[in-house]
């Protein structure tokens, strides 16, 4: 039954790890452009794993903010996973170290897809569909990083991050909800706001502070 579900969830995986593989190609290129060795380019996607928390930090960088505001922007980025952790939680056996470890193939896709009816993650599936991933995405920055002789503006890679994030908010607000919309015209409006007063990197942390008070009110 366990490697059925594997199966069926590497069946799944290939458009999800394409996708993967083109985005990081462009991560690793658009990384080594904004200062990054490519060696560490290539171990923050082996190690952080998470495309929206890289590309925020790596914008900040690259406008010449501080590495503070670009962890900032990434952790608060990521921070979409402590409630999916904490639904997922209970599916996954063992300790919490092991189940820790378990939780690191969470991706929004293969979170989304290993969800039951009942509520609980088929969490074999959830292997499955992530491990392509993890290897597409790791191959892919190192073989964008590895082209150095690619100019990311001539082919336009350095538009990809800010397309990443505008596909982000189109799904946000395509739930069409109240608060999604509020949530998200009062980011816009307070990264215009503080853009001409405050460092680099800090109307990203401030603007994405206002996903909090949809946090808070989503039922």
């Amino acid at each position: 039954m366990d490697r059925q579900r594997l199966r069926a969830g590497l069946r799944v995986s290939p458009p999800y790890a394409a996708a993967a593989l083109l985005l990081s190609f462009s991560f690793g290129a658009v990384a080594t452009a904004a200062g990054l060795s490519p060696l560490a380019a290539i171990v923050m996607s082996a190690v952080v794993y998470a495309g929206s928390a890289q590309f925020a930090s790596i914008g900040i960088l690259a406008a010449g903010g501080g590495v503070g505001a670009a962890v900032g922007a990434a952790a608060l980025m990521n921070s979409r996973f402590l409630p999916m952790g904490v639904a997922l939680g209970p599916s996954l056996p063992g300790g919490r170290f092991r189940r820790a470890l378990q939780g690191q193939a969470v991706v929004d896709s293969s979170w989304a897809l290993a969800l039951r009816e009942d509520g609980t993650f088929d969490r074999w599936f959830l292997f499955g569909h992530s491990a392509p991933q993890y290897a597409c995405w790791v191959v892919g920055t190192a073989l964008g990083v590895l082209t150095d002789r690619i100019d990311p503006q001539a082919l336009g890679l350095d538009a990809v991050f800010p397309a990443f994030f505008l596909a982000l908010l189109v799904a946000e607000l395509r739930k069409g909800t109240r608060t999604s919309y509020g949530v998200a015209l009062a980011g816009a409006a307070l990264a215009l706001a503080l853009v001409p007063v405050v460092p680099v990197g800090v109307p990203v942390l401030v603007a994405s502070g206002a996903a909090l008070v949809g946090l808070r009110t989503r039922p």
